[in-house]
């Protein structure tokens, strides 16, 4: 595909979307789970309901954060960051480690560099969004 073509993609599409969207957030959430230095965010989303859950709202919501299927708007009626995470504290510390599990996430499911930059920068401005703590 020609950058021209690729341009005119979402980032849902470039991703792969469904697929690719669903194996970024299985990549991220298993971080998570297995890696001891993620301990602090594995028990961060303990506080809510669960990785289990926070897998699937995760996948909704970066479905049409990409530019694909609205399933998280459609189920909850809006897709406000900081209204989703008002019930766990993010400091700094805890927006960056998930940063951090995000980009190993765009290592291990092999996006393509040309994706890597833009993903992480738009990452990077929904972490900042969450964040509720100085």
């Amino acid at each position: 595909m020609d950058n021209a073509a690729t341009k005119k993609q979402s980032l849902y599409q470039q991703l792969g979307e469904e697929p690719g969207i669903r194996a970024l957030v299985e990549a991220f959430y298993d971080i998570i789970e297995q890696d001891e230095d993620t301990r602090q965010l594995h028990l961060l989303h303990l506080r809510g309901h669960g990785v289990a859950h926070s897998r699937e709202e995760q996948f909704n919501y970066l479905s049409g954060f990409f530019g694909g299927p609205s399933r998280y708007v459609q189920k909850h009626g809006h897709s406000r960051l900081r209204e989703i995470h008002e019930h766990v504290p993010i400091g700094r510390e805890m927006r960056d480690l998930w940063l951090k599990c995000m980009a190993r996430a765009i290592d291990r499911v092999n996006i393509p560099d040309a994706l890597r930059e833009p993903l992480m920068r738009h990452f990077t401005r929904a972490a900042e969004t969450a964040r509720n703590l100085d």
